[in-house]
């Protein structure tokens, strides 16, 4: 299975790296659409807008992209193993970068996911100012993750 998977490493890293823009997408849209939501009228035509975008957003781009970007990345660190010829590199610091920005996207969209369901129910603490203060944080952990993989950096 590792040769395998170590044959098809290109194939594996481009549906990663598709999987992830799907992803990231979502992570930077939602707390968009949150934003825009706060200012809607309880019960108006626009607050089920909102709604349904939101449920949607989620179910049908961000869950199975956040789970197709773990699995093709699952299957890239199989395929290091064997063309790198060991798991040591796991602990080099441009991979802890990587894996330390992988469990915060992870965090956030779990914690996106659980303000949407509070947001839909009208209980939601957050207003439009934090919705707009947070929307750039997935792209900041991008920046960090995308240089430190593409530098190796600590190598």
């Amino acid at each position: 299975m590792n040769d395998w998977l170590a044959g098809h490493y290109d194939l594996l890293r481009g549906l990663h790296i598709l999987a992830v823009i799907a992803w990231m997408a979502g992570l930077l849209y939602l707390p968009r659409l949150f934003a825009y939501h706060t200012k809607a009228t309880p019960g108006s035509e626009m607050e089920t807008t909102f709604r349904t975008m939101e449920a949607k957003l989620l179910r049908i781009i961000m869950n199975p992209a956040m789970v197709a970007a773990w699995l093709f990345g699952i299957g890239l660190i199989v395929a290091n193993s064997e063309l790198r010829g060991g798991w040591a590199w796991l602990g080099e610091p441009w991979m802890s970068a990587k894996l330390a920005g992988v469990l915060f996207l992870t965090g956030w969209h779990g914690y996106l996911s659980a303000s949407r369901k509070r947001l839909a129910s009208g209980t939601s603490p957050r207003s439009e100012r934090f919705w707009r203060a947070t929307n750039e944080l997935p792209f900041l952990a991008a920046i960090v993750m995308v240089i430190a993989v593409t530098t190796e950096f600590g190598r």
